[in-house]
Protein backbone atom coordinates (compact mmCIF):
# COMPACT_ATOMS: atom_id res chain seq x y z
CA UNK A 1 0.00 0.00 0.00
CA UNK A 2 0.95 3.65 -0.68
CA UNK A 3 0.77 6.29 2.04
CA UNK A 4 0.88 9.96 2.05
CA UNK A 5 1.17 11.13 5.58
CA UNK A 6 1.32 15.29 5.80
CA UNK A 7 2.81 16.48 8.44
CA UNK A 8 2.07 20.29 9.18
CA UNK A 9 3.43 21.11 12.74
CA UNK A 10 6.18 19.36 15.59
CA UNK A 11 3.51 17.39 17.52
CA UNK A 12 2.73 16.07 14.18
CA UNK A 13 5.93 15.20 13.73
CA UNK A 14 5.92 13.87 17.01
CA UNK A 15 3.08 11.98 16.92
CA UNK A 16 3.29 10.60 13.55
CA UNK A 17 6.86 9.69 13.34
CA UNK A 18 6.39 6.03 14.97
CA UNK A 19 3.45 5.41 13.16
CA UNK A 20 5.64 6.34 9.98
CA UNK A 21 8.21 4.16 11.18
CA UNK A 22 5.97 1.06 11.82
CA UNK A 23 4.16 1.12 8.39
CA UNK A 24 7.27 1.85 6.12
CA UNK A 25 8.03 -1.70 6.69
CA UNK A 26 5.86 -2.75 4.72
CA UNK A 27 4.09 -0.02 2.75
CA UNK A 28 5.73 3.10 0.61
CA UNK A 29 5.43 6.17 2.17
CA UNK A 30 5.50 9.71 1.24
CA UNK A 31 6.16 12.11 4.51
CA UNK A 32 5.46 16.37 3.28
CA UNK A 33 5.15 19.35 5.32
CA UNK A 34 5.93 22.91 4.13
CA UNK A 35 8.68 24.93 4.67
CA UNK A 36 7.93 25.99 8.39
CA UNK A 37 10.94 26.29 10.76
CA UNK A 38 9.68 24.37 13.82
CA UNK A 39 9.07 21.35 11.99
CA UNK A 40 11.75 21.16 9.76
CA UNK A 41 14.61 22.07 12.60
CA UNK A 42 12.81 19.16 14.59
CA UNK A 43 12.92 16.70 11.74
CA UNK A 44 16.30 16.93 11.31
CA UNK A 45 16.95 16.15 15.22
CA UNK A 46 14.39 13.58 14.65
CA UNK A 47 15.68 12.19 11.09
CA UNK A 48 12.58 12.02 10.01
CA UNK A 49 12.89 12.10 5.94
CA UNK A 50 10.35 14.99 4.73
CA UNK A 51 9.42 16.51 1.31
CA UNK A 52 8.30 20.05 1.31
CA UNK A 53 5.94 21.45 -0.41
CA UNK A 54 4.96 25.32 0.02
CA UNK A 55 5.48 27.62 3.29
CA UNK A 56 3.96 28.60 6.49
CA UNK A 57 1.33 31.24 5.66
CA UNK A 58 2.00 33.41 9.00
CA UNK A 59 -0.31 35.01 11.14
CA UNK A 60 -2.21 37.03 8.79
CA UNK A 61 -5.08 35.98 6.53
CA UNK A 62 -4.53 36.80 3.50
CA UNK A 63 -1.08 35.03 3.46
CA UNK A 64 -2.53 31.78 5.16
CA UNK A 65 -4.96 31.93 2.21
CA UNK A 66 -2.28 32.40 -0.51
CA UNK A 67 0.31 29.65 1.20
CA UNK A 68 -3.05 27.32 1.16
CA UNK A 69 -3.78 27.79 -2.50
CA UNK A 70 -0.60 27.79 -3.59
CA UNK A 71 0.26 24.35 -1.60
CA UNK A 72 -2.70 22.48 -2.97
CA UNK A 73 -1.75 23.59 -6.15
CA UNK A 74 2.14 21.82 -5.60
CA UNK A 75 0.65 18.98 -3.92
CA UNK A 76 -1.45 17.99 -6.69
CA UNK A 77 0.69 17.07 -9.21
CA UNK A 78 3.50 15.63 -6.61
CA UNK A 79 0.47 14.00 -5.11
CA UNK A 80 -1.11 12.78 -8.45
CA UNK A 81 2.73 11.46 -9.69
CA UNK A 82 3.32 9.19 -6.30
CA UNK A 83 -0.81 7.78 -6.39
CA UNK A 84 -1.23 6.65 -2.68
CA UNK A 85 -3.91 4.44 -2.04
CA UNK A 86 -4.28 6.06 1.72
CA UNK A 87 -3.92 10.11 3.12
CA UNK A 88 -3.24 10.02 6.98
CA UNK A 89 -2.73 13.91 8.38
CA UNK A 90 -3.76 15.89 11.25
CA UNK A 91 -6.71 17.66 9.60
CA UNK A 92 -4.63 18.84 7.07
CA UNK A 93 -6.67 21.43 5.04
CA UNK A 94 -4.67 21.31 1.93
CA UNK A 95 -4.26 17.42 2.23
CA UNK A 96 -8.01 17.13 2.42
CA UNK A 97 -8.62 19.05 -0.45
CA UNK A 98 -5.91 17.04 -3.00
CA UNK A 99 -7.16 13.72 -1.31
CA UNK A 100 -10.89 14.99 -1.87
CA UNK A 101 -9.88 15.83 -5.55
CA UNK A 102 -7.68 12.92 -6.74
CA UNK A 103 -10.78 10.29 -5.13
CA UNK A 104 -8.21 9.09 -2.21
CA UNK A 105 -9.39 8.08 1.32
CA UNK A 106 -8.53 10.19 3.98
CA UNK A 107 -7.98 9.39 7.28
CA UNK A 108 -7.39 12.30 10.02
CA UNK A 109 -6.74 12.75 13.70
CA UNK A 110 -7.76 15.55 15.84
CA UNK A 111 -7.55 16.81 19.42
CA UNK A 112 -8.57 20.54 18.68
CA UNK A 113 -11.98 21.18 17.76
CA UNK A 114 -11.46 24.65 19.09
CA UNK A 115 -9.38 25.02 15.88
CA UNK A 116 -12.62 26.32 13.97
CA UNK A 117 -10.96 27.04 10.84
CA UNK A 118 -9.31 24.30 10.08
CA UNK A 119 -12.10 22.03 11.15
CA UNK A 120 -14.45 23.64 8.78
CA UNK A 121 -11.73 22.97 5.86
CA UNK A 122 -10.67 19.63 6.84
CA UNK A 123 -13.47 17.34 8.05
CA UNK A 124 -16.08 17.57 5.12
CA UNK A 125 -13.97 15.82 3.27
CA UNK A 126 -12.45 13.10 5.45
CA UNK A 127 -13.56 9.10 5.50
CA UNK A 128 -12.54 8.52 8.89
CA UNK A 129 -11.96 10.71 11.86
CA UNK A 130 -10.03 9.92 15.33
CA UNK A 131 -10.03 11.38 18.65
CA UNK A 132 -9.10 10.83 22.22
CA UNK A 133 -11.95 9.87 24.31
CA UNK A 134 -12.21 12.51 26.51
CA UNK A 135 -13.36 14.15 24.03
CA UNK A 136 -17.40 14.20 23.21
CA UNK A 137 -17.76 13.34 19.31
CA UNK A 138 -20.42 15.90 18.95
CA UNK A 139 -17.38 18.61 19.06
CA UNK A 140 -16.68 17.39 15.63
CA UNK A 141 -19.94 16.41 14.40
CA UNK A 142 -20.60 20.37 13.50
CA UNK A 143 -17.82 20.98 11.77
CA UNK A 144 -19.34 18.26 8.74
CA UNK A 145 -18.36 14.75 9.15
CA UNK A 146 -20.61 12.11 10.47
CA UNK A 147 -20.94 10.51 14.02
CA UNK A 148 -20.27 6.82 12.74
CA UNK A 149 -17.04 7.75 10.82
CA UNK A 150 -15.52 9.17 14.54
CA UNK A 151 -13.76 6.91 16.12
CA UNK A 152 -11.97 7.57 19.60
CA UNK A 153 -9.15 5.91 21.09
CA UNK A 154 -8.10 5.81 25.02
CA UNK A 155 -5.43 7.73 24.89
CA UNK A 156 -4.53 11.88 24.94
CA UNK A 157 -1.66 12.12 21.93
CA UNK A 158 0.94 13.33 24.34
CA UNK A 159 1.00 10.38 25.80
CA UNK A 160 2.49 8.74 22.35
CA UNK A 161 5.03 10.86 22.12
CA UNK A 162 5.85 10.56 25.88
CA UNK A 163 5.93 6.73 25.28
CA UNK A 164 9.05 7.34 23.12
CA UNK A 165 12.92 7.48 23.75
CA UNK A 166 14.74 10.21 22.89
CA UNK A 167 18.42 9.94 21.66
CA UNK A 168 18.86 13.80 22.75
CA UNK A 169 21.67 15.20 24.61
CA UNK A 170 20.74 16.22 27.99
CA UNK A 171 20.32 20.17 28.64
CA UNK A 172 22.79 21.88 30.17
CA UNK A 173 21.51 23.45 32.96
CA UNK A 174 22.79 24.73 36.60
CA UNK A 175 21.84 21.80 38.80
CA UNK A 176 22.59 24.29 41.95
CA UNK A 177 19.46 25.97 40.92
CA UNK A 178 15.20 24.89 40.44
CA UNK A 179 15.01 24.86 36.69
CA UNK A 180 11.35 26.71 35.42
CA UNK A 181 10.57 25.86 31.78
CA UNK A 182 7.67 28.91 30.55
CA UNK A 183 6.20 27.94 27.16
CA UNK A 184 4.90 30.50 24.89
CA UNK A 185 1.97 30.73 23.52
CA UNK A 186 0.72 29.52 19.98
CA UNK A 187 0.38 32.94 18.39
CA UNK A 188 0.34 32.35 14.73
CA UNK A 189 -2.83 29.77 14.33
CA UNK A 190 -6.01 31.48 13.42
CA UNK A 191 -7.84 30.40 16.54
CA UNK A 192 -5.39 32.00 18.56
CA UNK A 193 -5.78 36.11 16.01
CA UNK A 194 -6.46 38.46 18.28
CA UNK A 195 -6.80 37.04 21.39
CA UNK A 196 -3.86 38.15 24.03
CA UNK A 197 -2.43 36.01 26.96
CA UNK A 198 -0.54 36.88 30.06
CA UNK A 199 2.57 34.98 28.91
CA UNK A 200 4.70 38.79 28.76
CA UNK A 201 3.64 38.92 32.38
CA UNK A 202 4.38 35.48 33.63
CA UNK A 203 8.08 36.18 32.17
CA UNK A 204 7.68 39.45 33.84
CA UNK A 205 7.35 38.26 37.18
CA UNK A 206 9.91 35.26 37.53
CA UNK A 207 12.71 37.99 36.19
CA UNK A 208 12.31 39.71 38.91
CA UNK A 209 13.21 36.40 40.98
CA UNK A 210 17.15 37.18 39.72
CA UNK A 211 19.46 34.20 39.96
CA UNK A 212 17.11 32.43 42.68
CA UNK A 213 15.49 29.95 39.64
CA UNK A 214 17.15 29.06 35.82
CA UNK A 215 14.08 30.37 33.90
CA UNK A 216 14.41 29.55 30.38
CA UNK A 217 11.79 30.41 28.04
CA UNK A 218 10.36 28.61 24.86
CA UNK A 219 9.37 31.01 22.10
CA UNK A 220 7.79 29.28 19.09
CA UNK A 221 8.36 32.35 16.40
CA UNK A 222 11.35 35.26 15.65
CA UNK A 223 9.01 38.37 17.07
CA UNK A 224 8.01 36.05 20.38
CA UNK A 225 11.83 35.59 20.67
CA UNK A 226 12.53 39.66 20.19
CA UNK A 227 10.06 41.03 21.94
CA UNK A 228 11.26 38.66 25.32
CA UNK A 229 15.21 39.38 24.53
CA UNK A 230 14.47 43.04 24.15
CA UNK A 231 12.52 42.92 26.95
CA UNK A 232 14.23 40.79 29.51
CA UNK A 233 17.50 40.98 28.06
CA UNK A 234 19.83 38.01 30.14
CA UNK A 235 17.66 38.08 33.17
CA UNK A 236 16.11 34.83 31.31
CA UNK A 237 17.40 32.45 29.14
CA UNK A 238 15.45 32.02 25.84
CA UNK A 239 15.19 29.42 23.38
CA UNK A 240 13.70 30.82 19.85
CA UNK A 241 15.60 27.95 18.18
CA UNK A 242 13.88 24.38 17.95
CA UNK A 243 15.07 22.06 20.91
CA UNK A 244 14.04 18.37 21.59
CA UNK A 245 11.44 18.51 24.05
CA UNK A 246 12.13 15.82 26.03
CA UNK A 247 15.47 16.96 26.39
CA UNK A 248 14.31 20.21 28.79
CA UNK A 249 12.17 18.28 30.08
CA UNK A 250 14.19 16.01 31.41
CA UNK A 251 15.73 18.82 33.97
CA UNK A 252 12.94 20.56 34.12
CA UNK A 253 11.52 21.24 37.97
CA UNK A 254 8.46 23.39 37.10
CA UNK A 255 6.93 23.55 33.56
CA UNK A 256 4.28 26.28 33.00
CA UNK A 257 2.82 26.34 29.49
CA UNK A 258 -0.28 27.59 27.40
CA UNK A 259 -1.88 24.33 27.98
CA UNK A 260 -1.42 22.64 24.70
CA UNK A 261 1.13 19.77 23.68
CA UNK A 262 4.14 19.95 25.55
CA UNK A 263 2.07 21.04 28.78
CA UNK A 264 0.48 17.84 28.62
CA UNK A 265 4.06 16.24 27.97
CA UNK A 266 5.32 18.06 31.11
CA UNK A 267 2.32 16.66 33.34
CA UNK A 268 2.31 13.40 32.26
CA UNK A 269 6.25 12.98 32.94
CA UNK A 270 5.11 13.75 36.63
CA UNK A 271 6.91 17.14 36.24
CA UNK A 272 4.76 19.94 38.11
CA UNK A 273 3.06 21.85 35.30
CA UNK A 274 0.81 25.16 35.27
CA UNK A 275 -1.07 26.25 33.05
CA UNK A 276 -2.44 29.77 31.94
CA UNK A 277 -4.94 27.90 29.77
CA UNK A 278 -4.22 30.58 26.92
CA UNK A 279 -6.85 28.40 24.47
CA UNK A 280 -9.02 26.57 26.68
CA UNK A 281 -9.34 22.59 25.66
CA UNK A 282 -10.58 19.16 26.22
CA UNK A 283 -6.85 17.55 27.01
CA UNK A 284 -5.50 20.58 29.42
CA UNK A 285 -9.44 20.38 31.35
CA UNK A 286 -8.78 16.50 31.66
CA UNK A 287 -5.11 17.22 32.88
CA UNK A 288 -6.47 19.65 35.24
CA UNK A 289 -9.27 17.06 36.92
CA UNK A 290 -6.55 14.40 36.86
CA UNK A 291 -4.42 16.69 39.43
CA UNK A 292 -1.44 16.74 37.16
CA UNK A 293 -1.82 20.02 35.94
CA UNK A 294 -2.83 23.09 37.79
CA UNK A 295 -4.65 25.54 36.06
CA UNK A 296 -4.03 29.79 36.91
CA UNK A 297 -4.96 32.38 35.09
CA UNK A 298 -3.08 35.73 36.80
CA UNK A 299 0.62 35.96 36.25
CA UNK A 300 1.58 36.69 39.77
CA UNK A 301 -0.22 34.02 41.18
CA UNK A 302 1.39 32.09 38.97
CA UNK A 303 4.78 32.75 40.86
CA UNK A 304 3.27 32.11 44.19
CA UNK A 305 1.72 28.95 42.99
CA UNK A 306 5.05 28.08 41.54
CA UNK A 307 6.90 28.47 44.38
CA UNK A 308 4.78 26.50 46.58
CA UNK A 309 5.06 23.63 44.75
CA UNK A 310 8.65 23.78 44.20
CA UNK A 311 9.13 23.86 47.91
CA UNK A 312 6.61 21.10 48.50
CA UNK A 313 8.09 18.88 45.51
CA UNK A 314 6.20 16.36 43.83
CA UNK A 315 4.54 13.22 43.99
CA UNK A 316 3.04 12.98 40.26
CA UNK A 317 5.58 10.99 38.97
CA UNK A 318 3.95 7.49 40.23
CA UNK A 319 0.64 9.02 38.71
CA UNK A 320 0.88 10.24 35.85
CA UNK A 321 2.92 7.13 35.04
CA UNK A 322 0.13 4.96 35.89
CA UNK A 323 -2.41 7.29 33.96
CA UNK A 324 0.00 6.84 30.54
CA UNK A 325 0.60 3.07 31.08
CA UNK A 326 -3.39 2.86 30.96
CA UNK A 327 -3.39 4.89 27.36
CA UNK A 328 -3.71 3.03 24.38
CA UNK A 329 -1.64 3.13 21.33
CA UNK A 330 -3.41 5.10 18.77
CA UNK A 331 -1.70 3.27 15.82
CA UNK A 332 -3.70 -0.13 17.07
CA UNK A 333 -7.02 2.17 16.19
CA UNK A 334 -5.85 3.80 13.34
CA UNK A 335 -5.46 0.07 11.82
CA UNK A 336 -8.75 -1.28 12.91
CA UNK A 337 -9.83 1.78 11.28
CA UNK A 338 -7.56 1.31 7.70
CA UNK A 339 -9.68 -2.42 7.94
CA UNK A 340 -13.02 -0.71 7.42
CA UNK A 341 -11.75 1.54 4.50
Amino acid sequence: MKIWFDILTPKQLLFFGPMVQKLDKNHKILCTSRNYGQVVDLAKIKHVDLLLVGRHGGSGRKEKLIASTQRVDRLTEIISKFSPDLVISFCSPEASRVAFGLGIKHVVFSDSPHAEAVMRLALPFAQKLLIPWVIPKEEFVKYGISKKDISQYRAIDAATIVKERSNAKPFKVDRQRKTIVIRLEESAAAYALGKTTISNEIVSEFSKEGKKYNVIVLSRYKPQTDKIRKEFGSKVKIMGKVVDGKSILDVTDLFIGSGGTMTAEAALMGIPTISYDAVPNHIEKYLVKSGLVKRETNARKILLVAKKMLAKGSDNKIKAQKIVNSMEDPFAKLMSVIKTL
